[in-house]
């Protein structure tokens, strides 16, 4: 019996074995909140974490977490109610002196990493290749877990007043110097022209409002070919390429203004892309996890261009 266990572990373990479960399992946790008509990358935002400053995934040591792992962390608070943002291996809170809760159940992460493989071809020439893999391990929230120091319980409090926190909005993306035009109802991209227009801020529901939605066309900013030359191929408005455009864009705001500490906006105008994302996700198991790299490389770009960046 014990064999048997250690067998599953080491396949379980393996590049090809666990990369499609993987895949499969992220996917159909984000395609479950899409159906019920619920963004995951939205969503955390409308409970608890109000209480709080709103932050990216954290890991014990205070990190953020990135990409694919902040939707599923967001996914996992908001499916099971918690409101605190860091998380830990059973292996970390033993260490800790902490416990994780008896029957508790843990959430999903995932690893991605390369080796490099030495082959020798027909000819009789060695080369080197590199075999990308993806494992995940299983974190739990700090809510599941007893005898933790009390510094792990407490919500981190904001770190701006509304004030700050508009003037370092403000900052940040005039750092970016990306040509926003204010004029007109509509808000876009004109990737030809290279501007981004935007209605005046008074035409907002509130201010956030309108950064959330400066940042979402500044995430489309840069797909420029001058910048991250991000294409997926689009051809027409509303085709598969510019629905996948809209996702990298929908997540790509959501880190950003986590990052800004300021509170998402739901665009209505973008609810009839949900059908379009669930068919791309039931087409393409690694869609979701292609979509939360290009934002966070997105996010990246525009941090980087900031003063205080290295």
């Amino acid at each position: 019996m014990q064999y048997r266990q250690s067998k599953a572990r080491r396949n379980g373990n393996s590049s090809e074995a666990s990369r499609p479960d993987v895949y499969s399992r992220v996917t159909e946790q984000v395609i479950a909140h899409l159906e019920r008509g619920v963004r995951p990358w939205i969503k955390p935002w409308r409970a608890e974490h109000t209480d709080g400053r709103i932050v990216r995934p954290l890991r014990f040591n205070g990190l953020p977490y990135s990409g694919i792992n902040i939707l599923m962390l967001w996914g996992a608070a908001l499916a099971e109610g918690f409101s605190a943002p860091t998380w830990m291996t059973f292996r970390q809170a033993k260490e800790l002196g902490a416990n994780v809760r008896k029957g508790e159940k843990g959430s999903l992460v995932v690893y991605a990493n390369a080796v490099v493989r030495t082959e020798t071809t027909d000819d009789g020439d060695e080369i080197e290749r590199e075999i990308p893999f993806l494992r995940g391990y299983t974190v739990f929230n700090v809510e599941q877990i007893d005898g933790l120091p009390q510094q792990y319980y407490g919500k981190p409090e904001p770190q701006l007043t509304p004030v700050e926190r508009i003037a370092h909005a403000d900052a940040f993306f005039a750092a970016t110097q990306a040509d926003v035009r204010h004029r007109g109802p509509q808000a876009f991209y004109a990737q030809a022209a290279d501007y981004i227009q935007l209605p005046p801020a008074e035409a907002f529901l509130d201010i956030e409002a309108y950064y959330s939605t400066l940042a979402h066309e500044v995430v489309h900013w840069t797909k420029h070919p001058s910048r991250l030359n991000r294409d997926f191929g689009r051809k027409q408005f509303g085709d598969d390429g510019y629905a996948r455009e809209e996702l990298v864009a929908e997540l790509g705001a959501a880190f950003l203004a986590a990052d800004l500490e300021i509170t998402p906006e739901v665009r209505e105008d973008h609810a009839s892309y949900l059908d379009h994302w669930l068919s791309i996700l039931k087409a393409d198991k690694r869609a979701i996890f292609q979509a939360a790299a290009h934002a966070q490389r997105a996010a990246d770009y525009l941090h980087g261009l900031q003063p205080s960046a290295p």
